[in-house]
Formats: C-alpha cells, structure tokens, sequence
C-alpha cells in the first residue's frame, strides 16, 4: 500500500483517536499506532493476490473445516479487521481467532480481542510500520504468531512470540514448502502466493516500485 504519514504538529499534544479513523476517506485505510494516525492506499495487485490467495489457503481448512483430514476447522480467519487494541488501531492484512477464545464473531464495526495469528503482507511503503509499531502493538497484545509475507521478494517470515519478545522460527522463499504453526497441519507451496514474474511488471511509464510517501501535516 501507498502511505500518508499524517504527523500532528509539535505544539498539538492531541493524540489520534478513533474519530481521526472515521473521518478518513472511505476508500483509504487508516490506523493509529502509539498515538499517529496512517493514512493508505489501497494495496497493488501483487500484494492483494498475496494476501487473497494466503487468506483461501489457510481459511479453507481451518475456517470453513474443509479438506478432511487436513480441514481441522476451529479457526475465524478474517481478511483486514479492524482491531482495537488498547488505544491503538490497526488493521492486519489477515488475522485469525481460535474459536475456542472467541466462539462467536462479535457483530461490530471492529474487534477488541487480540487475535492469535495475524498477517502482514509488506510493500515498500508499509515496511517500516509493519516490522517496526505495528509488530510491538501485537506484541503488547499477545498475538502469539505473526507472519510477514513480501510479494516483491517472495519470501515469508514466521514469528512467534516469547515473553513479550517475537523469535523468528523460519524464513522461506519462492517455491518452498509451507508447513509452520499455528497451521502446521497443512502444507502447501509458497509460490502459490505469487503472480507470475512475466505479470508482474508496471505499465509504461509507471514505475514497479512504491515511492516512499513524504510527511504531510494534518489539519486540525
């Protein structure tokens, strides 16, 4: 996703709250993150066939419960919740809930019980948030698993957490086989989550890269 950094001037103490949420636009996607509200993009296609295809992979045996022996079932695996945690807002690419922690999907425009999975696929602009502020949200929280999926480098991080510490317990790429907790009971390759390396090229005159998106003040 492409992303507005929206800082609050140093004589405006106000942190963002779920009102700065609100009054975003529609097609946008915001968060608040220790106090500073960010503004996105919609992702690009790569990384939305990334996280759509993970999300089918992984939801269809463990939310819907299909496949037999390898559809265990037991899970809500959700596509960019909203969650509110504490004071801060974010939205995971996918996350998902053990329904033996929340049986019943609350009917609400967001959710306020930490998830035990959740997924964050990286473009350049969202990097930084995701490994950085968001992943220390979830931490705080105590999301137990976490992973980073890279569209561009085709790679997928696992990490689960410690204490209140994240330790890496694997790092794949390409066309490696995918078989990592709290979905161990399935496999699958990781190329299924990427497009085509003759797809993925930007139309003339556009670059395939996202620029990093400067500053920009909001107005108060």
């Amino acid at each position: 996703m492409s992303k507005s950094h929206v800082a609050l001037s140093e004589s405006d103490a106000r942190r963002a709250t779920y009102q700065d949420v609100l009054d975003v636009p529609p097609h946008k996607v915001a968060e608040v993150v220790d106090g500073t509200l960010y503004i996105f993009d919609r992702p690009a296609i790569p990384h939305t066939r990334a996280g759509s295809k993970l999300g089918n992979l992984i939801g269809t045996p463990f939310d819907q419960g299909l496949g037999g022996p390898s559809g265990p079932g037991g899970w809500w695996i959700i596509d960019e919740p909203q969650l509110h945690l504490g004071e801060d807002i974010v939205v995971p690419d996918i996350a998902g809930w053990g329904r033996k922690r929340m049986p019943v999907l609350p009917d609400a425009a967001y959710i306020t019980l930490a998830p035990d999975w959740v997924c964050e696929v990286l473009s350049p602009s969202t990097r930084k948030l995701d490994l950085g502020g968001k992943s220390a949200v979830y931490a705080g929280a105590g999301v137990s698993h976490i992973w980073f999926v890279d569209p561009i480098a085709r790679s997928l991080e696992a990490r689960e957490l410690r204490g209140t510490k994240w330790a890496e317990i694997a790092t794949l790429h390409d066309d490696a086989t995918l078989s990592l907790p709290p979905f161990e009971a399935i496999s699958f390759s990781l190329s299924d989550l990427w497009l085509p390396r003759t797809v993925h090229k930007a139309p003339p005159g556009e670059s395939a890269v996202e620029p990093e998106p400067a500053p920009i003040a909001a107005s108060q």
